[in-house]
């Protein structure tokens, strides 16, 4: 049974009995029938109370719980500091406003509190960012893990992609990842609906991303954290992890091209497993040797291909009737493309 339905039922009593009594009590009052009447209004109410219940009750809450969730935490405890500055600056008011004529002094003690808590929170989260410098200027000893990593590497947002991909689970391991890393929920259903696709392919993506999630959970070594943060009237997955990773000032992981080039477009900043991939490739230089195996003819007349174990590419020139064989090549071009490192070469003993 859900809250929202207890409550509505509560609602509907309570109101039954409250249109009963005052049914019964208005009849009375007026000469007429009260156990009609007692009947008619105890009607009235409980159907009120069975509708309008949950909009003075439980949405409320759910609005309010959301919009919080939605603010970080950074942000949040800036406001409630202004607050309690403005609150206080209003309390050192009330006493030459308590010398003033009623009602002029609660009028006064009244603004003055509202007025200053306002202005008190809109000031403080305007400025968040000078506030903890200024408390990381005095308290110099504050450990890594706490404000400074909270701005841009405690917590780290992935996206659908990564998790699908698999190889966030050994970069974590490496301890590449400092922090929490998150999981929106919303993401957590992106994948689960890829997995109930009826694609096999698009299918198997699918529970793979879910147990890369398990498998991060199931480490000991790694902080992950399934979030219930959303971003209201965003229906894009993309858009909305843009706009979490702005609210909480923190990176996306991804390997998304399109994703990244977005985010960093509206100034987030973005972790992309690729470009780490390929800054941590081997550096083969001109002139260099190494052994090869030519897996299949080039595109060109004469050209080989082969692959080295990180998954750089090799075109081997005068490699063509070297295919199935491993042999002895020499590097003679690197070339870096969008899809990563590319490297020529040649036989050695073509050279020779």
């Amino acid at each position: 049974m859900s809250a929202e339905f207890l409550v509505r039922l509560i609602g509907m009593a309570v109101l039954g009995l409250v249109g009963v009594f005052w049914g019964k009590n208005l009849a009375l009052s007026i000469g007429g029938q009260p156990v009609q009447t007692a009947v008619v209004l105890g009607l009235v109410g409980a159907l009120a109370g069975l509708v309008l219940t949950p909009y003075f009750t439980t949405r409320p809450w759910r609005a309010l719980r959301s919009a919080l969730m939605r603010v970080s935490g950074r942000t949040l405890w800036a406001g409630l500091s202004g607050l309690v500055v403005g609150v206080g600056l209003a309390a050192l008011l009330a006493l030459p406003f308590s010398l003033l004529p009623s009602p002029f002094k609660e009028i006064f003690t009244f603004t003055a509190v509202a007025v200053f808590g306002y202005f008190g929170v809109l000031v403080f989260v305007a400025r968040q960012d000078d506030l903890f410098g200024v408390l990381r200027s005095i308290f110099g000893g504050w450990r890594e893990h706490g404000e400074r990593r909270g701005d841009k590497s405690h917590v780290i947002l992935l996206d659908s992609s990564v998790l699908i991909d698999g190889r966030v689970v050994d970069i974590a391991r490496t301890g590449f990842l400092p922090g929490t890393l998150v999981v929106p929920r919303f993401v957590l259903q992106e994948i689960q609906y890829v997995a109930d696709s009826a694609d096999p392919l698009r299918r198997q993506r699918g529970r793979r991303g879910l147990a890369v999630v398990s498998e991060l959970q199931q480490d000991p070594n790694i902080t992950v954290q399934i979030s219930d943060m959303d971003v209201e009237g965003v229906r894009k997955v993309d858009d909305k992890l843009v706009v979490l990773a702005r609210q909480l000032r923190c990176p996306i992981l991804t390997n998304d091209y399109n994703l990244n080039r977005v985010a960093e477009l509206q100034g987030v900043p973005v972790l992309n497993i690729n470009e780490l991939a390929n800054a941590v490739k081997a550096l083969y230089l001109p002139g260099e040797t190494l052994r090869l195996k030519v897996i299949q003819a080039g595109k060109e007349p004469d050209q080989g291909v082969g692959y080295l174990d990180d998954g750089t590419m090799v075109v081997v020139e005068d490699g063509r009737e070297a295919v199935g064989r491993e042999v002895e090549v020499v590097v003679t071009k690197a070339l870096q493309t969008a899809a990563g490192r590319m490297l020529f070469a040649r036989p050695r003993e073509k050279l020779s």
